[in-house]
């Protein structure tokens, strides 16, 4: 076995993967009961696999500038699904969307106690 035949079985696994945790994350915003836990189940599995379906391309190229696109590309996708959940579950818990039942640890309710100001100033 070459190299290159290794290189193409690892992206086919590394694309198979990141397809199915994709199709993992689908099912699980579909299917879990509240806002926080679809969030969680649309970041972490999407997120990994896009790097993985990311690493699959990158190995079956193997182009020098592709796989730095590619790389910005698993950089910039990490940072976004961060802080775009993070906002979006501080909006949900101060807009009362959020199960409190179903949370182990609230931290926020005790700091969200006073009134916040809201819009613009």
């Amino acid at each position: 076995m070459t190299w290159t035949v290794a290189l193409d079985v690892a992206a086919a696994a590394c694309l198979l993967t990141g397809a199915l945790l994709a199709l993992v994350a689908a099912i699980g915003v579909l299917r879990m009961p509240d806002l926080l836990s679809r969030m969680h189940a649309a970041t972490k599995p999407q997120v990994l696999g896009t790097v993985l379906v990311v690493l699959g391309v990158g190995l079956r190229l193997r182009d020098p500038s592709t796989v730095a696109l590619l790389a910005l590309v698993v950089v910039l996708q990490m940072t976004t699904s961060v802080v775009s959940s993070h906002l979006i579950g501080r909006a949900s818990f101060r807009a009362g969307q959020v199960r409190h039942d179903l949370l182990v640890v609230d931290e926020l309710s005790e700091v969200l106690d006073h009134e916040e100001p809201r819009g613009a100033p």
